[in-house]
């Protein structure tokens, strides 16, 4: 068996040719993504699979070269993003002019120390031969946060270091590696505040060392092939930041605001067609014990339909299971709801449809509406316990009213009681205590709204706010609820104990609103300068308590 599966992937490597170059993915935290959405709104691009955008950096390549077949029809700003994006995934646009490599290299570049500080692309190395390459990058990031209320003495620095390998051999087959390792010291509430992601690594939340520490780990190898003109089939096994569906602030379905998963993720696009499975592992709730520490998986499907110029159409389910390696959820072609009945309905399924509109240039349309559990059964009655729904519907206007490299975002989300809990508790939708879904949890809304501007190439602003509401658990002095209203993830709904009903927003009800504001100023290629304010404000109406706290930060970031 083993021995017709590797003739199958030698046969492979040998008979389908691909034009392509590099096939690793492009990191989610990368800004050339936000550059192809405002493209795709101004119907510049075709479309953009922002409901699961990881991206492999030809694929950028093919848009960027659809811009540049429209670059008449681009703002002076817009060009300029182009010129940078081009110079940094198109291998067609290395050459000494545009880029350096600081331990000497065979490819046309210019090395040594003496082009560190241009605009050129930069690599620690970069290596390539018979069309394998190797590119090697350093990366760091450096954060001094202050407190201006209520403490204006109050401060955080955090800091890290690491590297990244990734390249493409056999022209099929992308890798990629990275480590980054940081530590950080001060107010552990605004290290939190400027840098959440901290909060679902294990040495931080440990924290059984003399130096508060961090760390994130990734790598891959994501196999590629077009067996047929348009088609392209794509297979990934490893560890990186993944989304999934639809979300202008955060996905319901998958945000990735929790620790990044280990996973198998099987892709397939022809024509309107757009298909993905994943299949990944995630863990518990931290536990000093180390016996009670667990794994979970989490198993997703979407199946979505382009209509260009019209709509994106999409329809996807998730299981969350703590039981083990289910066979059945390996399985990509199967209905995964029904699959999870058959198996005597003991893990947390859920079931989501969306859609996106692209029939108005500059304006765009999307709403999704997330069903946790049950299938259509309670819809008639809203208020009952047992109806575990949520929506967002939400619009991305570029350019509003003719302002050039302006982006306006707003979106309504609406999660009921007891989303995203299950019976058992290691099935919760969460990992590593943060929720895999929306970050507002159960039994709450939020309005949020977002405005962008890009200045210049090097220069980008945007302004930020969030109205949330949310209802929370009744507890006593000790913390034990006395009456449940599906405001936490942990605490399920119990029929034989909790009442049929729960009211939207019922409970102990918390408003907070959200401001931040951020400028990034990139001076030359590959050092980029952040400068962030942020208010929160919460107010406990029930209880007439208020809390408000502010604070600024910076943050220096080397190959961001």
């Amino acid at each position: 068996m083993i021995r017709k599966i590797l003739l199958i992937v030698v046969f492979l490597f040998i008979t389908i040719d691909l034009c392509t170059a590099q096939i690793e993915n492009v990191p989610l935290r990368d800004p050339v993504y936000g550059f192809l959405k405002e493209m795709r709104v101004k119907r510049i691009i075709k479309e953009f699979n922002d409901d699961n955008p990881n991206l492999s950096r030809f694929e950028v390549v093919k848009y960027l070269d659809e811009i540049q077949l429209k670059s008449n029809e681009l703002s002076k700003t817009e060009k300029k993003f182009l010129d940078k994006y081009m110079i940094e995934y198109n291998p067609d646009e290395i050459n000494p002019s545009t880029t350096m490599s600081l331990i000497k290299s065979n490819m046309n570049v210019s090395n040594g120390f003496k082009d560190f500080f241009s605009n050129k692309q930069k690599y620690l190395f970069a290596y390539e031969k018979n069309k394998n390459n190797v590119f090697i990058d350093a990366l760091g990031h450096f954060y001094y946060v202050n407190s201006l209320k209520p403490d204006t003495k109050s401060n955080a620095q955090i800091f890290d270091i690491g590297f990244k390998i990734r390249g493409t051999v056999f022209k099929h087959l992308g890798y990629d590696f990275e480590v980054l390792k940081g530590g950080a010291s001060g107010d552990s509430l605004l290290i939190e505040s400027a840098f959440p992601p901290i909060k679902s690594t294990f040495k931080y939340v440990e924290n059984s060392e003399n130096i508060v520490n961090y760390d994130f780990v990734g790598g891959y190898l994501k196999y590629y092939f077009e067996p047929d003109d348009g088609m392209g089939i794509s297979l990934q096994l490893g560890r990186e930041k993944i989304t999934y569906g639809l979300g202008y602030s955060k996905s319901l379905a998958l945000s990735g605001d929790a620790t990044d998963m280990n996973f198998l993720k099987f892709g397939f696009k022809y024509g309107i067609i757009n298909f993905s499975s994943v299949f990944g592992s995630a863990v518990g709730e931290y536990s000093p014990n180390r016996e009670e520490r667990y794994t979970k998986y989490f198993t997703a499907n979407r199946l979505k339909l382009t209509f260009e110029n019209l709509f994106d159409v999409g329809i996807g389910e998730t299981v969350i299971s703590s039981r083990g390696i289910e066979l059945g959820y390996l399985n990509p072609s199967i209905f995964y709801k029904f699959l999870e009945m058959s198996l005597q309905d003991r893990d947390n399924g859920t079931i989501f449809a969306d859609i996106q509109t692209h029939f108005v240039k500059d304006f765009e349309i999307q709403g999704t509406f997330f069903l946790d559990e049950n299938i259509l059964s309670n819809l008639s009655d809203m208020s009952k316990a047992t109806n575990k729904t949520a929506y967002q519907i939400g619009f991305f206007w570029y350019e509003p009213v003719g302002l050039e490299n302006l982006s306006l975002i707003c979106e309504y989300t609406k999660i009921r009681p007891y989303v995203y809990s299950h019976y058992d508790y290691k099935n919760t939708y969460t990992s590593f205590g943060v929720i895999m879904g929306h970050p507002i949890g159960p039994n709450s809304d939020q309005i949020f709204t977002k405005l962008k501007y890009n200045l210049s190439e090097r220069i980008r602003m945007s302004l930020e706010y969030q109205h949330t509401r949310a209802g929370e658990n009744i507890t006593d002095s000790s913390g034990k609820v006395v009456r449940n209203v599906g405001g936490n993830v942990y605490v399920p709904y119990l029929g034989h104990i909790d009442s049929p009903q729960a009211y939207f927003l019922d409970g102990i009800r918390i408003n907070s609103d959200y401001i931040k504001f951020n400028i990034t100023y990139e001076p030359v290629r590959n050092y980029i300068f952040d400068l962030n304010y942020a208010y929160d404000i919460s107010n406990n109406i029930t209880e007439g308590i208020k809390i408000d706290n502010s604070y600024i930060f910076g943050r220096f970031s080397l190959n961001y």
